[in-house]
């Protein structure tokens, strides 16, 4: 009976054992699903919850493209694809951005697009390879630069002193950036280590930043952007980048002008207009001027992201508006005709003065302009400047252009200001016949010294006219048309004097000498002879002698050769003056329908009398078919008006030569200036001019003085002008 007692007890105890084992994990279970449920602290709670965030990138609006007036394309846009370093996806700490970099780095080395890396700008040691193995050579000038801008608190922090050698200072950057460990061991190959510290430099020195991203490559190919976003490397987004495109490299440069960043203290500005910091403007030429149009609205694209950098969505919530396409009334073939008509006509008298052997006869010309326009809206059709430059290599010649003696850059077409000579003389016969000061048949005796102010003595002033200077010889008593043809200055010195230099200035203002032209360029308005002009800058005061200079285009007067075309144009129009304008028409991008039309503006309008520019008119077709013209336009095609101008700029220079004329005669369509700094003598600047004609009429002319029959020069000895104004 005992020994069943034992077993009892034993096998009592063994369930307890058991039971008590069963409580305990009962007991365990519970408290951790007690622990669960009230503190919620388990394996996935105790991982770091995912988070998201919202952000928005711009997307840039394409920029308007330049036409013609014909529909052809000047300037368009090219694309390219950029990869951005991105702040906002961009792991924070050291490492992990380091990290970062370098994955995309190598990715596009690997892919055959390392030329497309931006960067690093320095790198402050590269790497050296001798028997020990791989080792560093270090730039001494880094760190003088670096203390010198906004790492010099950094360096101080860094404990890098002023004497600090260079390798010292880079492993203590290095430490800072995490590329290397407090053993100064890397964590990268030397190689990899030199690219990330250039760019973690490139980073703090460009404020990278959620508005402010770090263009790591540019022009990417899609195909390589599309594997590296698969592949799931964070920290980068692809930007669209548009550039300028030139269709016609080298030609009406100095119109279209250059886009680029906002222009120094011209933040304010555009910040009020809506424009971003970082927004690119029209800096110069039509560019510029018609930058309302030229401008889109960017737009935005909002996307979302979660925690680790993976984007969940992307949705467009500001579509970007495509600036406006702006039609100029230029017509590109004929841009081209007039700059090579300029080029050669240039030529031409370097070649003329050759054979004469004579000094200053036009050898040292080297610049010129010439500009077209319709006088029936003064829609302008050429503007040529020489010499002139190409928009497309502008950055890489920009260190020429500015230092170029000629300076290339200079529209001399709207900037250029020259004395007028002999052309400013029909405007003078237009004031002379409208005022009633001479009548179309009465006569000045010209006995080729002008003696009026000579004095009992004949001591005083006593100009030559250019016959007498250059001959001995006098026009004797002659008309206004004639004296037109001949250029007689004795008979505009009369003239002039008679008329006053007040009512000169009154209706040469009329005429647009001196007044902004209205053209939406950049332009210079010139100087007006005149005691106003004298008075106001402080020169010396206006003499009776200064009348008779200025009757002859020369004095003080400053004109540009586009204001010399809408002065001819005024007086074609009977008095009426048109604004210039380069603007034919603005349309929506890519549309065949204007949104805006430029019409044609009447500035002013001049009362003039019945038949007093008929009787001018007539005297300028006398220049071509009779005058100092003649050998240039001899046996044209069809009649045409004109005036020859020649004016002094120096003793030890050949004198500028000036020409303007309109065609047809009885019903202009075209009125064109041509100026040649140096150009010698009046005639000369004739041969572009004819050139443009030629195109614009579609005559066979050829640019060749033994076909055309042209001879514009003197005997040795008739070369010089002097302050007269010269022969024309």
């Amino acid at each position: 009976m005992g020994d069943n007692m034992g077993k009892d007890n034993r096998g009592l105890w063994r369930y307890i054992v058991i039971g008590a084992l069963f409580i305990a994990v009962c007991i365990v279970y519970i408290t951790l699903f007690i622990n669960l449920q009230v503190s919620g602290q388990d394996y996935y709670g105790m991982s770091t919850p995912i988070g998201y965030r919202t952000r928005t990138v711009k997307i840039q609006a394409q920029r308007g493209e330049i036409y013609d007036r014909n529909g052809k394309k000047l300037v368009g846009n090219v694309f390219y694809y950029d990869l951005m370093l991105d702040y906002g996806s961009m792991p924070q700490a050291s490492s992990k951005k380091n990290a970062a970099i370098a994955a995309i780095v190598s990715y596009l080395k690997d892919s055959g697009s390392a030329d497309k890396l931006t960067g690093p700008k320095y790198t402050p040691f590269r790497t050296t390879v001798s028997p020990d193995g791989i080792g560093f050579e270090y730039d001494d000038g880094f760190f003088e630069l670096a203390r010198a801008s906004k790492y010099r608190k950094l360096a101080d922090d860094l404990g890098i002193g002023e004497d600090a050698a260079a390798e010292d200072a880079a492993y203590a950057f290095m430490r800072y950036y995490g590329l290397v460990d407090k053993d100064g061991v890397l964590f990268y190959s030397p190689e990899i280590t030199s690219t990330l510290f250039g760019y973690r430099l490139d980073l703090d020195l460009v404020d990278f930043s959620a508005v402010s991203p770090y263009k790591l490559a540019e022009d990417i190919p899609i195909g390589t952007i599309s594997l590296l976003e698969e592949s799931g490397t964070r920290g980068f987004f692809v930007s669209c980048r548009y550039e300028r495109v030139y269709f016609y490299h080298g030609y009406a440069s100095h119109l279209l002008g250059r886009v680029g960043k906002i222009p120094e203290g011209s933040a304010d500005y555009y910040t009020e207009l809506g424009y971003p910091l970082d927004a690119v403007v029209g800096t110069s030429g039509v560019e510029q001027s018609f930058e309302e149009y030229l401008h889109g609205a960017d737009g935005e694209m909002t996307v979302v992201e979660d925690s680790n950098g993976n984007t969940l969505s992307a949705e467009i919530t500001k579509e970007p508006t495509a600036g406006e396409d702006v039609y100029l009334t230029i017509d590109i073939d004929m841009q081209i005709k007039a700059e090579e008509a300029l080029a050669y006509n240039i030529e031409y008298i370097h070649e003329k003065a050759a054979e004469s052997g004579i000094h200053l006869y036009g050898e040292d010309s080297k610049a010129g302009a010439l500009t077209a326009l319709d006088p029936k809206t003064n829609e302008v059709l050429a503007l040529a400047s020489y010499p002139t430059y190409d928009l497309s290599t502008f950055v890489e010649d920009s260190v020429y252009l500015s230092e170029d003696e000629t300076a290339p850059m200079l529209n001399r077409a709207l900037s250029g200001t020259y004395a007028p000579g002999s052309t400013f003389k029909p405007g003078v016969a237009v004031a002379a016949l409208d005022s009633g000061t001479v009548d179309e048949w009465e006569t000045v005796n010209c006995t080729g010294v002008y003696d009026y102010y000579a004095g009992p003595s004949g001591q005083g002033y006593s100009p030559e006219c250019w016959i007498h200077l250059m001959y001995g010889g006098h026009h004797g008593p002659i008309a206004i048309t004639e004296a037109i043809q001949e250029s007689c200055n004795f008979f505009f010195y009369d003239v002039g004097r008679r008329l006053t230099i007040e009512k000169l200035d009154e209706y040469m203002k009329h005429f647009g000498l001196g007044q902004p032209t209205g053209i939406e360029l950049p332009e210079k308005t010139g100087v007006l002879a005149g005691p106003d002009y004298r008075n106001d800058n402080g020169l010396d005061e206006w003499a009776p002698g200064d009348t008779l200079q200025a009757a002859i285009g020369q004095s003080d007067h400053l004109f540009t050769p586009l204001q010399m075309s809408v002065y001819i144009s005024t007086l074609i129009n009977d008095g009426t003056r048109y604004s210039a304008h380069i603007l034919k028409e603005v349309r929506p991008f890519g549309s065949d329908e204007p949104s805006y039309v430029k019409e044609a503006e009447i500035v002013e309008k001049t009362k003039i009398k019945s038949g007093v520019t008929d009787i001018v008119m007539n005297g300028m077709k006398d220049v071509i078919e009779n005058g100092s013209a003649s050998e240039v336009f001899e046996d044209y095609p069809i009649a045409i008006g004109g005036k020859t101008g020649t004016a002094q700029v120096s003793k030890l220079k050949s004198d500028n030569a000036v020409f303007t004329a309109f065609a047809p005669f009885d019903n202009p369509e075209i009125v064109a200036t041509c100026v040649i700094e140096q150009g010698n003598t009046g005639s000369n600047a004739g041969v572009a001019v004819k050139e443009l004609f030629n195109f614009y009429f579609g005559f066979d002319g050829e640019s060749s003085d033994e076909e055309d029959g042209i001879d514009i020069g003197f005997t040795e000895g008739e070369n010089r002008i002097e302050d007269d104004g010269g022969e024309d």
